[in-house]
């Protein structure tokens, strides 16, 4: 599909990524941009419209889908880190919330949403993920597994969705320069980078974004004989 002329809702678009996207959506001609976000007030970027959303909330999601009807392209992006690992004494309470926005959020808002996808023509989907959908350490082991799951997800809501239309984009990306990675060593890939290779991939009917080196390198590594996602030795 194409981002030019497209109807456009993103979740978590007051800051980070989703507020890149945000941007680039007016830079590519999107006709209507809805930016959603916990506290509206917050989404302060002239030329889109605001949307009062709490992904863990099933009213206000109802709310959204009937105030939203014109959507073609869902951009699940909102997400949360609690920096847990899964032995940790606030592990399993990090993991909850985790899932909560990371999974059943994108679930729940594609779930919702499909139906006007599909009276729109059938539009897309993408889901925002992150290298750590194959691998785990234990600083990030409950973000880890809530990232796994979505990634589970998009590949379903994939095949689910092809009947009516329905592009689904799995984005995979490692350390990006916004607040979540704030105290992240080492280099960061920019979110405009990111979502110039979003609108390259939906233009292309691609069904997936590696976004960076590190990212690309983590994927091959998954068909070693080692595979990276056993932890070290990573190159065995």
């Amino acid at each position: 599909m194409f981002v030019k002329d497209s109807v456009i809702f993103i979740t978590g678009a007051n800051r980070g990524l989703g507020l890149a996207y945000a941007r680039g959506a007016i830079a590519a001609g999107a006709k209507k941009i809805y930016a959603a976000a916990r506290d509206p007030a917050s989404i302060t970027l002239p030329g889109v419209i605001p949307v009062a959303l709490d992904v863990t909330d099933a009213a206000q999601i109802a709310a959204a889908v009937k105030a939203c009807g014109d959507v073609t392209l869902l951009i699940n992006n909102a997400g949360i880190s609690r920096s847990s690992g899964f032995l940790s004494g606030a592990g399993v309470e990090a993991a909850k919330a985790e899932f909560e926005t990371n999974f059943f959020g994108p679930w729940a808002l594609s779930q919702a949403f499909a139906p006007v996808l599909a009276a729109n023509g059938g539009g897309a989907i993408v889901n925002v993920l992150s290298a750590l959908s194959w691998l785990s350490f234990p600083s990030v082991g409950t973000y880890s597994a809530s990232k796994s799951a979505a990634w589970s997800l998009t590949n379903g809501l994939r095949n689910e969705l092809r009947a009516q239309g329905t592009q689904v984009v799995g984005l995979h990306v490692a350390f990006m320069d916004t607040d979540m990675a704030k105290n992240a060593p080492g280099e960061k890939t920019q979110p405009d980078a990111v979502v110039e290779q979003t609108w390259a991939a939906l233009e292309a009917g691609a069904s997936e974004v590696l976004a960076d080196g590190v990212t690309r390198q983590v994927k091959q590594g998954l068909s070693l004989p080692h595979g990276a996602y056993l932890g070290e030795p990573y190159a065995a």
